[in-house]
C-alpha cells in the first residue's frame, strides 16, 4: 500500500497503514508546490530583515531576542538539540511512525515555510524503516509535542538515537548511513516547524480510536455471553425500549446484545420460567447504557481527531498573502480533553465487565453455576484469582481515568503559562485500552466456562464461536490448571479479529 500526502491531508486509515503496517509514503507534486510557495515567503522575510518569531528571533521566553542572519541556521539546529530532552523508555514504533507521518502532513499543507526537502527527509525515514528513539517523558502538549518531535528531528540531522530491530538504542548516524540517507542542514524556520505540532498526541489518539472501536463491540459480545451463561433475560434489549431513550450508541449496543442472544437453547431453557428473576442486576441489564455511552464518547473523539487531521498546527504560520502570524493552534487542549473523556468511558466499560465476572463466579448469584466456575470447588479454586486480577486492573483504570488535561504546569519563564498535558492524556488512554483488553478477556473466559457448564444445553452461535475460539486453550471444565497462559490466550482471541468474524458469519454484521 502507498499513502500519498495530498495538500488536503490524509485519513485515519492512512495513519494506521503507516504506523502499524509497511505502507510506503509519497509526496503528491501539489504538496511540493505548496511547500515551495510558503518557503518563498520566508525567504522574502529573511531578505527584508523583518523581525519574525522563530525566523529572526529566539524561542519561547527568548522571543524578543534578535538573531543575526548568519546565525539563523545555527539557531534551528540548536533548537532541535536543546529540545530533544526527553527521558524514559522509548515510545512504541507505531506511535513514532504515526507522529512522523502527521508532521509530514502538517508541513505539506503549505503554511509552515519549510523547503520540500525537509518533508521528503521525514518520508525517507518512514520508507527506510528508520524509527527515532523517542522517550516517553518530555511533552506537556504546550507548543505541541516539542520534546518528542525534537527527538524525531534530531535523527534528520544525523544525531540522536533510533530504535534497533530488537528495541535497542542505536546511533542515528549509523542508521542513516546503512539506509543510504544523508543528514539534513536546516534553514531558518525549519527546526521550529519540525517540532511545533500536536502530532504525537494526535497519532496516539487515532490509534486509540481504532482500538476502542473494536473493544467496544467486543464488550457487547462478552456482555451477551456472560448474560447468557447467567440465564439472564433478553427482554431489556428489545429495540422498542431503546427507541424511547434515543442515545445512538445505546441503541447499537442493545441491538448487538439482543441479536447475540438469539438461537440459544440456554436462553430457551428459562424464557417461560415464572420463577425466573423479574429483573437482572444492573451490570447485566444496563450493559447497553454503559457501552452505548462509551460509543457516543468515541464518536465525539473521532470528530475531534478528524478536525485536527485537517488543521495546520504550527507557530508561526505562513499565510498565502505573505503574512507570518503567531498562533496558539499548537495547544493540545482539544486532543487532551478528548483523550481524557475516552479514557473515562473505556474505564467504565471495563468496570461493568468485571462486575459481571464477579456474578458469574459467585454461587449465590450465578443461578446454579458452581462456585468460581469449578466443577470441584474447594480443592479447586477455578477462576477465583482471575477475578482478583480483573479487580486490580479496574482499580488501576480508575486512577488512570483521572484527567491529565486539568493538570497544567507553567514553563519557559511563564511564557508558556498554561499547557494541555495532551501527550500524557493520550499516553494513559492507551494504557486504559490495553487494560480494557485484559478485562474483557477475563469476561470472555468466564463466560465461556459458564456456557460450557450449562451443557447439554446448546449456547447461541456467538457462544459456540467463543467456545471454539478458546477450545484449544480452555479445554473442558475440570481440575485447576496454570491459569496465566489461558488468560493470555483469551486476551489474544479478544484482541484479534477472528472471533468477531466467526460470530458475524453466523448472525450478520455487528454495529
Amino acid at each position: 500500500m502507498t499513502v500519498t500526502i495530498q495538500p488536503t491531508g490524509i485519513s485515519p486509515a492512512d495513519v494506521l497503514a503507516v504506523a502499524r503496517g509497511a505502507a510506503k509514503v509519497v509526496l503528491d507534486p501539489a504538496t511540493v508546490d505548496a511547500m515551495a510557495t510558503s518557503r518563498s515567503i520566508v525567504d522574502g522575510i529573511e531578505a527584508a530583515g523583518r523581525p519574525v518569531y522563530g525566523v529572526s528571533t529566539g524561542f519561547g521566553a527568548l522571543a524578543n531576542t534578535f538573531v543575526a542572519p548568519e546565525r539563523r541556521a545555527e539557531l534551528q539546529h540548536a533548537l532541535i538539540r536543546s529540545h530533544a530532552a526527553g527521558v524514559g523508555a522509548p515510545m512504541p514504533r507505531e506511535v513514532v511512525r504515526a507522529m512522523m507521518l502527521l508532521r509530514i502532513r502538517s508541513l505539506a499543507l503549505g503554511h509552515s515555510g519549510v523547503r520540500p526537502l525537509v518533508a521528503a527527509a521525514l518520508v525517507d525515514l518512514l520508507n527506510h524503516d528508520v524509527t527515532p528513539w523517542v522517550p516517553e517523558h518530555g511533552s506537556l502538549g504546550a507548543s505541541g509535542d516539542l520534546a518528542p518531535l525534537a527527538h524525531c528531528a534530531l535523527v534528520l540531522l544525523g544525531e540522536g538515537w533510533v530504535l534497533g530491530p530488537d528495541g535497542e538504542r542505536l546511533p542515528a548516524a549509523d542508521a542513516l548511513r546503512r539506509a543510504g540517507l544523508a543528514p539534513v542542514e536546516l534553514a531558518a524556520k525549519e527546526g521550529l516547524a519540525l517540532i511545533n505540532g500536536t502530532d504525537g498526541m494526535l497519532g496516539m489518539l487515532l490509534l486509540a480510536i481504532h482500538d476502542a472501536a473494536h473493544l467496544f463491540t467486543m464488550a457487547d459480545v462478552t456482555a451477551a455471553l456472560a448474560i447468557e451463561a447467567m440465564l439472564g433475560s433478553e427482554r431489556p434489549f428489545l429495540p422498542e425500549l431503546h427507541a424511547i431513550r434515543p442515545h445512538p450508541g445505546q441503541g447499537v449496543s442493545a441491538a448487538n446484545i439482543h441479536r447475540l442472544l438469539q438461537d440459544s437453547r440456554v436462553m430457551d431453557s428459562h424464557r417461560d420460567d415464572l420463577a425466573h428473576a423479574v429483573q437482572d442486576a444492573y451490570s447485566m441489564r444496563c450493559a447497553p447504557q454503559v457501552a452505548g455511552a462509551a460509543r457516543d464518547t468515541l464518536d465525539f473523539v473521532r470528530t475531534v481527531a478528524g478536525r485536527e487531521l485537517l488543521s495546520v498546527v504550527d507557530n508561526p504560520v505562513v499565510l498565502p498573502d505573505g503574512r507570518v502570524e503567531s498562533t496558539g493552534n499548537f495547544h493540545g487542549a482539544p486532543l487532551g480533553f478528548a483523550a481524557d473523556f475516552l479514557a473515562i468511558a473505556a474505564a467504565e466499560v471495563g468496570a461493568i465487565a468485571e462486575r459481571r465476572v464477579d456474578r458469574l463466579l459467585d454461587v449465590t448469584r450465578s443461578r446454579d453455576l458452581p462456585a468460581f466456575l469449578s466443577p470441584d470447588a474447594g480443592v479447586n479454586s477455578g477462576l477465583m484469582i482471575a477475578q482478583y486480577t480483573a479487580a486490580g486492573i479496574v482499580a488501576e483504570n480508575r486512577r488512570l481515568a483521572a484527567p491529565a488535561s486539568v493538570d497544567s504546569l507553567p514553563t519557559s519563564g511563564m511564557q508558556e503559562d498554561h499547557v494541555s498535558m495532551g501527550w500524557a492524556a493520550a499516553k494513559k488512554l492507551r494504557t486504559v485500552l490495553d487494560n480494557l483488553t485484559s478485562l474483557l478477556a477475563v469476561e470472555l473466559l468466564a463466560a465461556v466456562r459458564g456456557l460450557q457448564l450449562r451443557a447439554p444445553l446448546t449456547p447461541s452461535p456467538a457462544g459456540r464461536a467463543a467456545i471454539t475460539a478458546l477450545g484449544g486453550a480452555a479445554g473442558a471444565p475440570g481440575p485447576d490448571v496454570f491459569l496465566a497462559p489461558l488468560m493470555e490466550a483469551a486476551r489474544a482471541v479478544l484482541a484479534g479479529p477472528d472471533l468477531r468474524t466467526a460470530i458475524e458469519q453466523e448472525i450478520g454484521p455487528l454495529g
